[in-house]
């Protein structure tokens, strides 16, 4: 008699026990199902003001203080995308200079115990000339990539009457209403990298690499740019500017005359 090794007989199980049969194949398994999202992925989605609600019609204690967990979280994100207030360049004109960057350099970092103030770039140019054209480039990719620094430009000779193209493009660095540092026609020597200029921004004082978030902004004061004309010279920017083809880090800041009332200056 010819024995059906697929059949599940008694008799089958006997041979399969010694040895005689292979073992029977296992039947596939059934998938489980996946798991019931959690409360956090059900409602990722879901906005502050949103999730208060469905707090208030919770069915239970758990659910509603995990909704609330979640709520405080989306305001705490929002606030974050709000005190970083920066990101972009910010077109200004003569007028706004005291009120846009000088006032705006002044308003600290929430929890920065040193009171640093906001660090302000001035880009002063004029477009047409490359070296000022490709800095103008890396000025837009660096107020993206540190949304925490005021990037502001502005033509240079509708900010300094007068100003020679040769001094193009010109950065002025601003921190607690100060100026800290200067460049002047930067990149004119030679094609410069995104990278360089970063590095002596961050070493000039304008950027402060993963500073504290924010607080706020003072957009209140409403005063001009009477004092920063050439011929109100300060002393202080003289020790204080740093030049287009000064490596040295320890050349990129200079002691500030407080005597002195003006924004900056330059040599014609």
């Amino acid at each position: 008699m010819a024995v059906n090794p697929d059949e599940d007989t008694e008799f089958n199980e006997i041979l399969r026990k010694h040895g005689v049969l292979p073992p029977k194949p296992e039947a596939p398994r059934t998938p489980s199902p996946p798991p019931p999202p959690t409360l956090e992925e059900k409602y990722a989605n879901y906005s502050a003001s949103q999730l208060r609600e469905l707090a208030e019609e919770a069915p239970d204690d758990e659910t509603e203080r995990i909704l609330e967990v979640l709520r405080r979280r989306r305001l705490q994100e929002a606030r974050k995308v709000e005190m970083a207030r920066f990101g972009r360049v910010y077109p200004i004109s003569r007028e706004d200079y005291t009120r846009e960057v000088t006032e705006a350099s002044k308003v600290n970092e929430e929890g920065d115990e040193q009171e640093r103030g906001t660090g302000v770039v001035v880009f002063l140019y004029k477009d047409g000339i490359p070296h000022s054209d490709r800095a103008k480039n890396f000025i837009n990719i660096l107020a993206q990539r540190y949304p925490h620094t005021k990037f502001v430009s502005i033509v240079g000779d509708k900010c300094i009457p007068n100003l020679p193209d040769v001094r193009l493009p010109m950065l002025i660095i601003y921190r607690k209403g100060e100026v800290l540092n200067q460049l002047i026609a930067w990149g004119a020597d030679r094609e410069r990298r995104v990278e360089e200029l970063e590095a002596v921004l961050i070493l000039g004082g304008a950027i402060i690499p993963q500073v504290p978030r924010p607080l706020g902004e003072d957009r209140d004061a409403d005063s001009d740019i009477d004092d920063i004309d050439e011929d109100d010279a300060s002393s202080r920017m003289r020790s204080a500017s740093t030049r287009t083809n000064v490596p040295a880090p320890k050349n990129l800041r200079g002691k500030k005359d407080d005597d002195s009332d003006s924004d900056f200056e330059f040599d014609l």
